[in-house]
């Protein structure tokens, strides 16, 4: 099974003998977990950041899963009310807070493709686990709630920015070869 959670969306499939055998995408990627974020800090601390702002926070403090030690970040933006500069500073346990009901859809989409994928599939899904792929998979502990939360094994892909790209090509290169 592959999960490619990109910029847009998030793809899952169920992959058997080359071919796709169950499929589900929701369009609940980075982009929804940056604005995630975005309306948590208005909604919470009063201030009105933009989408690069949104991204370092996901990036450096971001995680979907509880670790023992909490991170922070001072966040800059503009105070809702007055609209002059504001700070506050963010843990990593509110981040995952502002992200949580996207992460749940995600996972909820695996669920599903789970639940549409043949048993004999199934049952092999189990014994070889899910393979995460794409930005998403850079989330710190993602792959860790996936397998918690779906008791699968779950692996975060070698150079997950580069394995849509890398497999595109090798598949056009496969059928480059069969003619």
């Amino acid at each position: 099974m592959s999960v490619d959670s990109g910029i847009g969306s998030c793809e899952v499939a169920g992959i058997s003998l080359g071919g796709i055998v169950s499929s589900k995408a929701v369009r609940i990627a980075g982009d929804a977990l940056d604005a995630s974020i975005i309306n948590y800090v208005k909604k919470e601390h009063g201030i009105n950041i933009g989408d690069r702002m949104a991204e370092e926070i996901k990036i450096t403090i971001g995680n979907a899963y509880p670790t023992d030690t909490e991170s922070s970040m001072d966040v800059r933006g503009r105070d809702v009310s007055t609209g002059l500069p504001k700070q506050c500073t963010m843990t990593s346990s509110e981040v995952r807070e502002a992200m949580s009901e996207n992460i749940e859809q995600m996972i909820e989409a695996i669920k599903q493709t789970l639940e549409n994928t043949p048993p004999e599939l199934a049952a092999d899904i189990i014994e070889t686990g899910i393979y995460i792929s794409g930005g998403g998979a850079l989330i710190k502990g993602l792959d860790r709630l996936i397998g918690t939360t779906l008791k699968i094994p779950v692996y975060i892909a070698e150079n997950p920015m580069d394995c849509v790209v890398r497999g595109t090509g090798a598949y056009l290169e496969a059928i480059n070869r069969r003619r």
